[in-house]
């Protein structure tokens, strides 16, 4: 599903116009990207938790060059689902 898929269906569900929806849903997004860059993480109940994580630093090997090289410690964006949210997906979703 794209983010204009997910428009057309919030449109439809609501009976709002798809450009304030689109509005809207670009609002929604730029906040949490603008919360995590400020290492602020957006806990939303029932649905799930966008957080920042820390990467360790770690040694890698660049195979075309055969040489080592270190990979800084660094942070990225996350999304931890809510215990609800998982549990619905795992009953809704068979193989």
């Amino acid at each position: 599903m794209t983010k204009a898929d997910v428009v057309n269906e919030i449109s439809k569900n609501t009976g709002i116009e798809k450009i304030t929806v689109q509005k809207t849903v670009e609002a929604f997004m730029e906040s949490i990207k603008d919360s995590l860059v400020k290492e602020k993480n957006v806990y939303l109940r029932g649905f799930g938790s966008f957080i920042v994580k820390k990467r360790a630093q770690k040694t890698a090997r660049n195979i075309s060059k055969n040489t080592t090289i270190i990979i800084p410690e660094h942070f990225i964006p996350s999304f931890k689902p809510a215990k609800s949210f998982v549990s619905k997906v795992k009953s809704h979703v068979k193989k």
